[in-house]
Parts: structure tokens; C-alpha cells; sequence
């Protein structure tokens, strides 16, 4: 683990950590429920129990399918028998549900506007990765008003393997000239945090903001926040212990 003096680079995940989650996308996430299930709502709430909402929360679970998953791996749950074919079309039509709608009703986090904006001036190279399309994380970006603050946006489409693999890291490298300890992965969910072990970030930081908990993130984040609001005045404290 690298302290945050090395640090140059941030690569944030979106849903959870910049964009707020169940404010998002329960409306969505129901509505592909009941486009699946034909308009059966006792079968759209058997698709989205087994997707990971908690019925009795009203949440997503941490680490469920919709939390984290991509497009295919809801299509793969929720249609197991489909054709190869059959399944890149409910692939495509999933994928404009969330770009479209889920871009458009995107409803960014308290603080993360500042945060961003603090960061940027600050010279650190930013990314988002996310296990959305790249066309969702990009709209969405425009939507929230921040897309000029960051060098790319990565969806699961946009890599040969979406997170947890390390894919999304090199790429960000590879854009920027960072070497992957020189970046820190920041997101909700156990996946984001493997992703940053396996692609060798100097820091992962785990934020409750989303569906992740102090619980399922504290043993593989080296640090956990309450949100990306904190992040900058968490940073620059860091710095200065190091100096």
C-alpha cells in the first residue's frame, strides 16, 4: 500500500459512490424487473429478490447482482436459457433501459460535486469504472454535470473483463502514463476493491454511501469513508502526516 503522497490518480466507481443508488435506481431496476417478467409483477419481484433487493429494506443487498453485476450477468440470471443470440439482444435492451433512463435520473450523492471539483483542482487524474455501459457512465457524468473533470469513463463494455478483473487499471494507465500504484480505486462494493488488489492500486478506499457496509468492505479496503465528500480533506490529511 502506497501512502496518499503518491497518489495521482483516482478511478471512482459510479453507482454507490458518485451517484446515489437506491435514489436511482430502484425505479429502473423495477421497471427491467417487469419488462422481463411481461408485466407479471409477482414474477418481477421474484426476478429482483434473486438480483439482490431486500424486500424488507427496500435495498439492494451488498455485492448482489444489481449492485454490482453487469447487463450480462443479469440477463444470465434472470434469463438462463436463452439462445446466444436471444441473449445479446436482452443485452441491448437492458443496456438502453439503464444508459437512458438511468443516466437521465441520475441523482448524484451530497457533496460529490464539491469533491470532485476540489480534486481536479488539485491536479489528480480522474476516471470512473463502472459495471454500467460506457454510454450509461458517460451520460451520466454529463447528466450530473462533472464530465469535464474526468479523462475517461469506463463501462464493462468498454474491457475485455469488467470489474473485478484489473482491466479497467491498465487502460486508466495506459491513458494517463500512471503506474497503477500511483492510483487509488475508490467505490461501494467488495468487486471494486478486488478490482484495485488485483490491478495493484497503491490505495483502495471503500465508501458507505452505497450498498457496500463497514462489514463487507473493511477487510480488503485500506481505508473506508463514509463517501466521496470526505475524500478530499481525507487525502490531504494523509499528505501532510507523511510529510
Amino acid at each position: 500500500m502506497k501512502t496518499p503522497a503518491d497518489i495521482k490518480g483516482i478511478l471512482f466507481d459510479k453507482d454507490g459512490t458518485l451517484v446515489d443508488f437506491n435514489a436511482t435506481w430502484l425505479g429502473i431496476a423495477d421497471f427491467m424487473a417487469m419488462d422481463a417478467a411481461e408485466g407479471d409483477r409477482w414474477k418481477a419481484d421474484r426476478l429482483l429478490s434473486a438480483a439482490g433487493f431486500d424486500f424488507v429494506n427496500k435495498r439492494f443487498r451488498p455485492d448482489s447482482i444489481f449492485a454490482s453485476g453487469t447487463n450480462m450477468d443479469v440477463v444470465e440470471l434472470w434469463f438462463p436459457r436463452l439462445s446466444d443470440e436471444d441473449q445479446m439482444l436482452a443485452v441491448a435492451r437492458f443496456n438502453e433501459i439503464t444508459s437512458v433512463q438511468g443516466s437521465s435520473m441520475a441523482v448524484a450523492l451530497p457533496g460529490i460535486v464539491g469533491a470532485l471539483t476540489a480534486l481536479h483542482k488539485r491536479a489528480y487524474r480522474l476516471g470512473v469504472a463502472t459495471n454500467d455501459s460506457t454510454s450509461g457512465a458517460e451520460k451520466t457524468m454529463v447528466t450530473l454535470g462533472v464530465a469535464q473533470l474526468f479523462d475517461a469513463a469506463y463501462g464493462y463494455d468498454a474491457v475485455a473483463n469488467p470489474k473485478p478483473a484489473p482491466d479497467t487499471i491498465l487502460a486508466f494507465c495506459d491513458l494517463t502514463g500512471l503506474r497503477p500504484a500511483e492510483i487509488a480505486m475508490v467505490g461501494d462494493n467488495r468487486h471494486d476493491l478486488e478490482m484495485a488488489r488485483a490491478g495493484g492500486c497503491g490505495l483502495a478506499i471503500g465508501v458507505l454511501s452505497g450498498t457496500g457496509t463497514r462489514e463487507s468492505l473493511s477487510s480488503i479496503a485500506d481505508f473506508v469513508l463514509d463517501s466521496v465528500a470526505d475524500l478530499p480533506d481525507f487525502l490531504s490529511a494523509r499528505v501532510k502526516e507523511t510529510i
